[in-house]
């Protein structure tokens, strides 16, 4: 995909990076005017029936929490043969980029943990591990707010 390209009701502004499993976009919904982020699966790993379930899965695990430290899932979609999950974009940097080579103080380190902590804990009362939790996957919103 590139910059520009529509993509059901979605037109691609940027990409945000690259995973495993696929790659995450920012995106404009054009129909309910707001900027949404795209998280689409791979081309190869869409045929394969295994990736495929963990996917959904995925999907099904972010949808069951519903927390302000959470990314919140819009929807799971496909588009010709391209699958696709929607979720809130978090504007701000990814917590890697926040840690100064020296570390962090102590009452910054408090500052997020606590509530990544909590978020955590969310997914584990509904059964749910996050198998990759790292600096590169936690967003940090222009407030300061963690987002998992």
């Amino acid at each position: 995909m590139k910059i520009g390209d529509s993509f059901g009701q979605y037109r691609i502004l940027e990409s945000l990076g690259r995973g495993g499993m696929g790659e995450v976009y920012a995106a404009e919904d054009t129909r309910l005017h707001r900027r949404v982020a795209l998280k689409v699966l791979s081309p190869a790993l869409a045929t394969d029936p295994e990736r495929l379930e963990r996917f959904e899965r995925e999907a099904q695990a972010i949808a069951a929490i519903n927390h302000p430290n959470i990314v919140t899932l819009h929807s799971v979609e496909i588009s010709g043969e391209t699958r696709f999950l929607t979720m809130e974009l978090v504007e701000g940097q990814t917590l890697d980029r926040l840690i100064p080579a020296g570390g962090l103080t102590l009452q910054r380190f408090f500052r997020f943990s606590i509530p990544l902590a909590q978020a955590v804990a969310a997914a584990h009362n509904q059964g749910i591990t996050h198998r990759d939790l790292k600096p590169t996957n936690i967003l940090m919103d222009a407030a300061g707010v963690p987002k998992v």
